[in-house]
């Protein structure tokens, strides 16, 4: 295998199995120092042989500054079990390019799925696995603190079987012969309406690309929100039918809504979890509007606005396989929390910090970190 050009500088090739543990003890107090482990008395019996490896040392010039482990699970599942890069190396984007060359060998050796383990708050490595297409499977704690455990399908029909488990899609196609359940593939969107901006919303926020993003009275969201719901969601959901919902939770609650062009685009609601915790309970835009950044863009707007309201932490669950959500709420601070099952599916929590000690606290809990 040749060298992987990486740029900056930065190139990847492959090393044995010897130079690699070479590297790692040689660097990796260096490298994974500040981390919480739990230290275990001496091992008493010897180690399974390890399976089929795949092990790459990442140089800058001549200088070997970190490296990437495999090993082969199982007859169609590799597992990145390893990979470091020195501290002054990293947030250069050497992961983020190194990941495809990855994930092509993976894929050339014949493997299905792609598995590996990461502490819940290290968004700086979990971020890039998610826009590699990686989804979360779950959270376990282990002696190195709490793992979100994550699992890219080099089958896209896998992939979408993927989707149905977490109720982001209906079971549909091959997906839905393999999972062995009936094709019910929902009819899709409803053709939106095209409503104008209510003459009850406030001066709006400048979101940026025509955006503009408008306090409204809740009753308003609420009309509009039964007006563009079928043309905004088309997940899998349990139908409750006739029975009727219990009062909504008391507290006061926080609607937007979104414009472009003087028409409604989306909106945003959101409304206190408890005396410190505000929920963001629902964001949505139209078809004709994903895809152009709005979401990135609205949520340091609403985000200020609840920390306005005097509130410590945000809240809000996805769809486990939605990365198109959970990548921009990352990016912005959000930690993985759980993971629960709802109404809706399979949901990842997540939770977001105003306060800087508390956010240091979630670090120690996944054991990103010792203080």
């Amino acid at each position: 295998m040749t060298d992987l050009d990486l740029g900056g500088g930065y190139v990847a090739r492959p090393i044995s199995l010897e130079a690699y543990r070479e590297a790692c003890a040689r660097l990796e107090d260096r490298i994974f120092g500040g981390n919480s482990l739990y230290a275990f008395d001496p091992p008493v019996r010897p180690a399974p042989p390890v399976g089929d490896s795949w092990n790459w040392g990442v140089y800058h010039g001549a200088e070997l500054i970190g490296w990437h482990h495999a090993h082969a699970l199982d007859g169609r599942t590799v597992y990145m079990a390893d990979t470091g890069l020195l501290p002054e190396h990293q947030g250069r984007g050497v992961y983020s390019r190194l990941l495809p060359h990855l994930l092509a060998a993976f894929r050339t050796a014949g493997f299905t799925l792609v598995q590996s383990h990461h502490r819940a708050t290290n968004n700086a490595v979990i971020v890039p696995k998610l826009r590699a297409g990686f989804h979360l499977q779950g959270l376990n704690a282990y002696e190195g603190g709490v793992n979100a455990a994550l699992t890219l399908s080099l089958d896209g029909t896998y992939g979408q079987a993927m989707h149905v488990r977490s109720g982001l899609r209906a079971p549909s196609g091959e997906a839905a012969r393999r999972l062995g359940v009936p094709d019910e593939a929902l009819p899709g969107l409803a053709d939106a309406p095209s409503l104008p901006l209510p003459a009850d919303a406030e001066a709006g926020v400048d979101l940026g690309g025509g955006y503009t993003l408008h306090r409204v009275p809740t009753a308003t969201y609420r009309e509009v929100y039964a007006q563009l719901e079928a043309s905004a969601y088309e997940t899998d959901s349990f139908d409750w039918g006739e029975r009727k919902p219990a009062p909504a939770p008391h507290g006061p609650l926080w609607s937007w809504l979104i414009s472009h062009a003087g028409r409604v685009a989306g909106w945003q609601a959101s409304r206190a979890w408890d005396t410190r915790t505000a929920y963001m309970v629902n964001t949505a835009l139209l078809p004709a509007h994903r895809g152009r950044g709005v979401y990135t863009r609205l949520l340091p707007v609403v985000l200020d606005a609840l920390h306005g309201e005097g509130y410590a932490l945000v809240r809000s669950h996805h769809h486990l396989t939605n990365n198109a959500v959970i990548v921009p709420k990352l990016r912005a601070g959000f930690r993985f929390q759980g993971v629960q099952i709802n109404g809706h599916g399979v949901m990842a929590v997540l939770l977001l910090s105003f306060d800087p000690a508390y956010a240091a606290y979630m670090d120690r809990r996944s054991g990103l970190t010792r203080l």
